[in-house]
Parts: structure tokens; sequence; C-alpha cells
């Protein structure tokens, strides 16, 4: 047995439900709040001394909850309230400057993105650290033989570092997608009522600027609220990434299957897999990847739903688009803070690899030998030859090798040389080269990753 990380533990709480809290969401708010008067001040739409202020009590924890939850209750509206508590916080000479030409959906979509932002960070983290313990995996396995499976059946034999390659390489390619969609995605909406600048005029397109300077984000090029493709967007790079760690998942939950035995996630001692069955020990931190996996699968078709807005704005389309992008990332870090605990803490038994990968006595090896003939007899004889001794093997009637040795044609033409070419672990081709380069590729991403965070970092507002 080999071990990834024999110390790895137990999943932490990724903290995504923490961040959609209410009151992240209200902070997020009131940081557009804040970042709407100081782009106002600096054009001398407001005064200086009233955007200062705003900016100094827009936290939440300076604001009366109670008086908020009242007027939420009393006007059912999701931000009034707020805005009202922030504009008497901040007293008389400032407190009118609050919200000025803004729109609900301005400050709520906008303090969402920083929201999203923050999710979006920490699902980089964790696909970092996924990346790291795939190529670590993939460098050990590099020449570990395991059999290549097509259509739940033997087809020839591979490593188990090409099987971390082919995790690695499509991970590294979510990477690159979710790097690429930063600048349409995390992005500033402060349009006004429709978003076409009415109430901001000829500042208008300079206040988005400015606000977007000052949260880091990307100004929108038309602000209009019923823009949503780059949430949706978002939520697809999450459907597709969904995809990968659900097929992940179920790979290492079938592989942890009594039959095959080959992989087994983390068991912390004290583990229980049964209230009855003593014995069990359930893949269930994969089960629960499964689970969570499909839902963010599922959000995709909600998210695109969502993009069908009425005229300007329509309210039940934004609740469907939030409902998407919050379920979605919350799910993305179930699955995510699973899959990082899974990979360093995975269980490799080579032996059972090698032994499962014997099973066929010498049918995984049916390509090798048919190639070897065809050199002499062509590609098309040779498949006839072998697919005969390989069906009757198939049908118990002799061993594989032995059907080979006594067919005239191969005995002739092959003679003591089928018995190298029984071998598995003479063929599993360039497994243990692919194994290794995406190894590399797979821990650059991860450095480029711990690169670009530890920058934004360093250049957030």
């Amino acid at each position: 047995m080999v071990e990834n990380n024999p110390t790895a533990g137990r999943v932490q709480d990724p903290g995504i439900k923490a961040i959609y809290s209410r009151e992240s969401r209200m902070q997020a708010w009131l940081d557009v709040e804040a970042a709407l008067a100081g782009a106002q001040a600096e054009l001398g739409m407001i005064p200086a001394a009233a955007a200062a202020r705003i900016a100094e009590v827009s936290r939440v924890e300076l604001l009366d909850a109670q008086r908020i939850a009242e007027a939420t209750l009393r006007t059912s509206h999701p931000l009034v309230p707020l805005v009202w508590e922030l504009a008497r916080v901040a007293g008389e000479d400032a407190g009118g400057w609050v919200h000025w030409g803004a729109t609900t959906q301005n400050i709520v979509q906008t303090g969402d993105i920083l929201v999203l932002r923050r999710a979006h960070q920490t699902f980089q983290r964790h696909l970092a650290d996924a990346l790291r313990s795939i190529a670590v995996l993939a460098e050990r396995g590099a020449e570990m033989p395991i059999a290549g499976r097509t259509h739940g059946q033997h087809a020839v034999p591979a490593t188990f570092g090409f099987k971390m390659a082919v995790w690695a390489d499509e991970l590294c390619r979510h990477v690159e997608r979710f790097r690429q969609c930063e600048s349409r995605v995390f992005v500033a909406m402060l349009g006004g009522a429709v978003g076409n600048y009415a109430s901001m005029g000829q500042h208008g397109p300079a206040v988005q600027a400015g606000v977007a300077r000052r949260l880091g984000l990307e100004p929108m090029a038309v602000p209009a609220r019923s823009l949503g493709d780059h949430l949706a967007e978002y939520v697809s790079l999450i459907g597709l990434l969904g995809a990968t760690t659900g097929k992940i998942s179920r790979e290492i939950y079938t592989l942890m299957k009594t039959e095959f035995g080959e992989l087994e996630e983390p068991m912390p001692d004290g583990t229980v897999g049964s209230s009855t069955m003593p014995q069990k020990r359930n893949p269930q931190l994969c089960q629960d990847m499964i689970a969570s996996s499909t839902t963010m699968r599922v959000m995709v078709q909600l998210a695109h739903e969502a993009m069908q807005m009425e005229h300007e704005a329509d309210r039940s389309r934004g609740l469907m688009m939030q409902e998407a992008v919050e379920t979605a990332c919350v799910a993305t870090g179930e699955v995510l803070s699973r899959l990082v605990v899974v990979l360093a803490g995975l269980k490799v038994f080579p032996q059972r690899m090698r032994s499962n990968l014997d099973l066929s006595n010498g049918l995984i090896m049916s390509e090798a030998v048919m190639l070897s003939l065809g050199e002499t007899i062509g590609r098309q004889a040779a498949h006839d030859v072998v697919y005969e001794a390989a069906q009757q093997a198939g049908k118990g009637k002799g061993s594989f090798a032995t059907l080979l040795a006594e067919d005239p044609e191969v005995a002739g033409r092959l003679g003591d040389d089928v018995r190298e070419l029984l071998d598995p672990v003479r063929y599993t081709g360039l497994s243990a080269q692919l194994a290794r380069e995406a190894a590399q590729r797979a821990t650059a991403a991860a450095d480029d990753i711990d690169a670009r965070l530890g920058d934004a970092v360093q250049q957030r507002p």
C-alpha cells in the first residue's frame, strides 16, 4: 500500500456558506456604497467630507441590526432598510448623499460580485492543493501498472500515473478557464435605474469606473440590469468543474469497491461506515462529492433560464440567478474541500492493481500480440487469428497463452516471443512520460494560482 499523505485528516468547513451569509453580503453592499460615494466625491458630485463619513461608517457592526431587520420585514425590500440605517449613522450632513443616483440592483449585484470573488479565490486555493496532490500521485504512480479499462472491461495496460495525468490535464484547463473569465465576471454595474446613467449624466461612466477601481473590479461596457451572461458563464464553468470532480469521485468510488480494491479514500481513526456492519469502510467523501457535483451541474440550467430577462429588469430572473450562483458556489466548496482531503490522503494498492491486471490471464495483451503478428501476415489477418484465440479463451476453452501457442500461424511466426508479448508491464506505452509531464504542468498551475492570489491580496483596496 502507498499512502499519498498518511497524516491527512478530516474535511474542514470550506467557509462558502459563511461567505454567503446575510451579514457578509450586507458588508459587501456597504463596501459598494462607500466606493460609490468616494467615486462621486472625486468627480465633485457629492461633498468629499460626506464621502469620507460614509466610508467611515460603512461597517455592518456599526449599524443597528434590529432596526434593519424590522424595516426589512415592514418594507419587504432587500436594501432600502440598510440604506436608511447607513444614512442615519452617517449623520445629517453626510446621510443625504448615501446611495446617490444608484438603484438597488447596482449595489446588490456589485456587492454580490465581491462575495463571489471571495468564493472564487477559495476555489482557486483548493484547486491548487488538489493539483499538487495529483502531481505527487502522478509521479509516484508513473510506472505503476494498472489495467486500462474501456466500456467497463479490460482494454490495454496503463499506469496509475497515467490516470492521474488525465485528472491533472482536465483540472488544469478548468484553472485556465476560471482565470480567463475573471475580467468578464468580476465587474461593477453602476448604471442607475435601467443602466443608461440617467441619474448621473455624463459623469456616469466615470462614476462606475471609479467604483470598479476602488473595489478591484472591471467596469461594465453597458451597465444594463438585464445582462446576466457573465454570471451564467461562471455557473457554467462551475458545471464543467462539477463534471470533472464528479468523474474523479466516481472513479475512486468504483476502485474502492471490494472487487477492485485498488484505491481507498482516507479514513481517520474512528470513522464509522455502518451502524450495523462493523467491517464497512465506505467511500463517504466520494459519495458526498458525487452528490454535490450533481448540484453544481444542475445549477447551470437555472442560470441559463435566469438570463431570460424581461425588458430592462426582472426581479424574478434576478432571484433565480442569485439562487443559481449561491447554490453552485456552496456545492463547489463542499466538493473541493473534500477533493483536497481525498487526494492528499488517497491510499493506493499497487499489488491489487497488478493482480487485477492479471485477471484475464493475458487477454489484456491481445493487441500487442496482434500487432506483432501483423508485421508478418498483415493487421487484419493477425486480428482474425488472435480474435479466435481470445474468444475461445473467453469461453473457457483454454488459456489465451496455450491457445496462441497451439496455433500454427502464431507458433511459426512468433515462437517464444509470445511469452514476452503477454507481459502487461511491457505494454504501457508512454504512460510514465505522460504522467510526469502532467505532474509538471499541475505543479506549475498550482504555483501560478499561488502567485496570482498573492498579488490579488496585495492589490486589494
